[in-house]
């Protein structure tokens, strides 16, 4: 039987009087692949950036979000960027490549960041690039590469430190069809390859119903968890 990566329960957060998220319980077991889907302000992206720690709930006494076993609460904010660097990776529907680096160097950033030494993370980052399609592109600026590329590129980023989970925000939003459908092909074949589990918000209903579930969001809470 599958372990639970991720347990949240009872996650609210508020911004001045709005309430956004309203007491969300989730549980997502390993080699999952989630969706998230709801209409503008459901909350959605709000969630995303709590269970992958970039945010933090409202705590209250209810309040839990333990991820790969470790309470999130429990830990201060140098330790939780440790934890975020290793376990986690983000890809966004803006895929925050640096302009001035290359694909292989803005692979490599994490890698730098969790002191990997840097022929390992160049060499590691190469072979990602290359099982993403992109081994003639290791030496192209973000400008010079087509969106699905740069997004392609972005998936590397997210993966080099080989984390299990992977939360992905709109990853096909900017995309064309035929690079959305590439891209979403490419979450099942990593997660059918190594194992990740990946939590998915999207507006694309074609990648929402792909995923092994789909959860609904409505006025800050999940309808069917």
């Amino acid at each position: 039987m599958a372990k639970t990566v991720i347990s949240a329960k009872d996650i609210r957060k508020s911004f001045n009087d709005l309430k956004v998220l309203k007491g969300v319980d989730i549980s997502i077991k390993e080699s999952e692949v989630v969706s998230i889907v709801g209409a503008s302000g459901a909350g959605k992206t709000t969630l995303l950036q709590i269970l992958g720690t970039l945010d933090k709930p409202d705590y209250t006494p209810q309040t839990e979000l333990v991820i790969n076993g470790k309470s999130i609460k429990a830990l201060s904010d140098k330790e939780l960027a440790k934890f975020r660097n290793k376990n986690i990776g983000f890809i966004f529907q803006f895929h925050q490549l640096l302009p001035e680096f290359t694909a292989l160097e803005n692979v490599c950033i994490p890698a730098f960041i969790n002191n990997t030494p840097r022929e390992s993370a160049a060499q590691n980052a190469k072979e990602l690039l290359e099982y993403l399609g992109l081994g003639e592109r290791l030496h192209h600026k973000p400008n010079s590469m087509s969106g699905g590329e740069q997004q392609r590129v972005a998936v590397a980023r997210a993966l080099i430190n080989n984390p299990n989970i992977v939360f992905a925000d709109e990853p096909s939003g900017n995309l064309d069809s035929e690079s959305a459908g590439q891209l979403h092909e490419l979450f099942f074949k990593l997660r059918d390859e190594f194992k990740q589990t990946f939590v998915i918000v999207t507006h694309n209903q074609e990648l929402a119903n792909m995923a092994d579930r789909k959860l609904t969001m409505v006025d800050g809470k999940i309808m069917n968890p």
